[in-house]
């Protein structure tokens, strides 16, 4: 048989590193799916819907750094990976999308499943382009990944269906795309211009995101010099704060209030890799000298009085030089013993006693965190999952923190831990959902048994959307349409061939996440949790408070008085420990 325009595509994938795809197949992508049957190099990693596949290419390409690959048939089945691309595309990994599209001569007839993927994807990508004939798609294909690795972000490609059907041209060989390695560092002069300004403060703090990933050596040598509390954001957690002893935790809504007042309390701010985005978390009035390789990202938060254009390591490592080593580390030990008090509250909220029931996530998320493995992946839905994970989750430099950290997606956790799951076969992967989130998309459960990929999904069962009804409570307005009438997600697990356990008593917790994480094969762990158990922000605005108080008095004279009360009971804890 002729080689076809597909099978160069599945070369030149198999060449450049990508090892499976995922995806529902679908006629108009006949040609591309048969391609990767005789190709046998590269995987069809079947999902049960396409908003998974995306998900689970971004979460591959989250753990590995490398391309990652989804794809859908034409009109609704492309149309289905666009929040999974948007959540890839605003985390900064590679990852490539193949749209399928209609029959090339029935474009612009409003033709059955017609849609126009190169422009609907735009938004969402770095690269996006529809190929017309056949010669095109090999050169497309390179740019697309190219694009793809080096700018950090979602490529798609649209294809007409008879296009991977087409007879590839002769001599048309796979090319190999790899990402390129550089050193990217600031010009001399505005590095002079940050020392000064760090040089003349006496209490500058460090805000370290995700940009920090290979640069712990680094942040930690600049801290030391600067007495320097470090914050982080919290896609910088995995990569900050381990083996820290400049950690002053996260800030923002979920985060500490010591790495609040470490920016509240600073007289400069050095922000490293991040583009932390809540505004009112930041310092007024004081310097701030901001590194980023991507500099579009410099001053979209708070004014910049040094803008920093590198990696972050690179930086540093042209920065430290400059830096005059501080000698009064008034500041950094007043917020590293203040971290030190907020950790202890932390951890008293995570005890419980043996029989109550539901159990306080805050435990939950202790207990998964000390029994899960050393290089354990973590993946956290978007709501209170990430919150508890935030805070009971501790990073060691080998485990790995993935979520929808910055696109805010529900349902994101599973389908993260498909991916992850799939490029480490033999590495423990948690999925950390809450009830909302894996309900959203269930039919992955099915994904974990046909791929038998061997994720373990912890369920924080609250039967509610909880983190709503905090936003709620804290704009004042009456908790409503946030029920959810959930389940034996145990008993689906079950169902459907997995390992499943249900927890409704805390001394149930631990035998059931050691038998799951244990078992040899995909597992779920159905926790029962308190669904008014308060996650309190780092600081509390006095709109808060008054929200809180107005949801209140709503609330009684709506004749939901039993909701306060057990609001008051399964918070009392926290109030009595402030």
């Amino acid at each position: 048989m002729a080689e076809t325009v597909a099978d160069v595509v599945v070369a030149t994938l198999g060449k450049s590193g990508v090892r499976r795809v995922f995806g529902v197949p679908g006629d108009s992508l006949n040609g591309f799916t048969d391609a990767l049957r005789r190709n046998g190099e590269v995987v069809w990693q079947h999902v049960r819907h396409e908003e998974a596949a995306a998900f689970a290419a971004a979460g591959e390409a989250a753990v590995t750094g490398e391309l990652a690959v989804c794809v859908g048939s034409c009109g609704p089945g492309n149309l289905h990976l666009i929040n999974g691309l948007f959540d890839a595309n605003r985390s900064g990994v590679p990852v490539l999308a193949i749209a399928a599209q209609i029959p090339r001569e029935e474009i612009g007839g409003s033709y059955f499943q017609e849609t126009r993927p190169e422009e609907l994807f735009r938004q969402c990508s770095v690269y996006s382009e529809l190929v017309s004939v056949p010669e095109q798609l090999p050169r497309t294909l390179a740019m697309a990944m190219r694009a793809a690795l080096e700018r950090r972000g979602v490529a798609v490609v649209v294809v007409p269906g008879e296009i991977f059907l087409a007879q590839a041209e002769r001599g048309a060989k796979a090319l190999e795309i790899r990402a390129s390695q550089s050193v990217i560092r600031p010009a001399d002069e505005p590095l002079a211009a940050a020392a000064d300004v760090l040089n003349g403060a006496k209490a500058v703090t460090i805000l370290a995101g995700a940009g920090c990933a290979g640069a712990h050596d680094q942040l930690i040598a600049l801290a030391e010099a600067l007495k320097a509390p470090v914050v982080h954001a919290f896609r910088g957690k995995e990569f900050v704060e381990y083996d820290n002893p400049y950690d002053v935790g996260m800030t923002g809504l979920i985060g500490w209030s010591s790495g609040y007042r470490a920016m509240e309390h600073c007289d400069a701010l050095l922000m490293l890799g991040t583009d932390f985005p809540y505004r009112p978390f930041y310092p007024e009035d004081v310097p701030v000298v901001q590194v980023d390789v991507r500099g579009e990202n410099i001053g979209r938060r708070v004014a910049v009085d040094v803008a920093l254009v590198g990696t972050v390591d690179a930086t540093i490592d042209a920065l430290l030089p400059l830096i005059k080593s501080k000698t009064d580390s008034d500041h950094l030990d007043r917020m590293t013993a203040h971290h030190r008090r907020a950790r202890s509250r932390m951890d008293a909220l995570a005890e419980q006693g043996r029989k109550e029931s539901p159990l306080h996530p805050q435990y939950v998320a202790a207990t998964i965190n000390r029994l899960a493995s050393e290089d354990a992946v973590f993946t956290a839905d978007v709501g209170t999952p990430c919150i508890w994970a935030a805070r009971y989750v501790k990073m060691n430099g080998r485990r790995r923190l993935i979520g929808s950290f910055n696109h805010g997606s529900m349902a994101n956790a599973l389908p993260h831990a498909i991916g992850a799951q799939a490029a480490y076969p033999d590495r423990q992967v948690i999925s950390l959902s809450g009830d909302g989130g894996l309900a959203m998309l269930l039919g992955e459960l099915l994904t974990l048994r046909q791929q038998r990929l061997p994720v373990k999904v912890v369920v924080f069962n609250n039967g509610a959307l909880s983190f709503v009804e905090l936003e709620m409570k804290a704009a004042g307005i009456v908790t409503f349409a946030t029920d959810l009438d959930d389940p034996d997600f145990a008993g689906i697990a079950k169902a459907t061939g997995l390992y499943g356990a249900r927890v409704e008593t805390a001394d149930q917790l631990e035998p059931a996440l050691r038998a799951a994480f244990d078992h040899d094969g995909p597992a779920l762990v159905d926790v029962l949790t308190a669904r008014e158990e308060l996650s309190l922000p780092p600081k509390i605005t006095l709109e808060q408070a008054k929200g809180f108080t107005l949801f209140a008095t709503r609330t009684i004279l709506s004749g939901n008085a039993g909701e306060l009360i057990e609001l008051a009971k399964t918070n009392l804890r926290q109030l009595q420990r402030e």
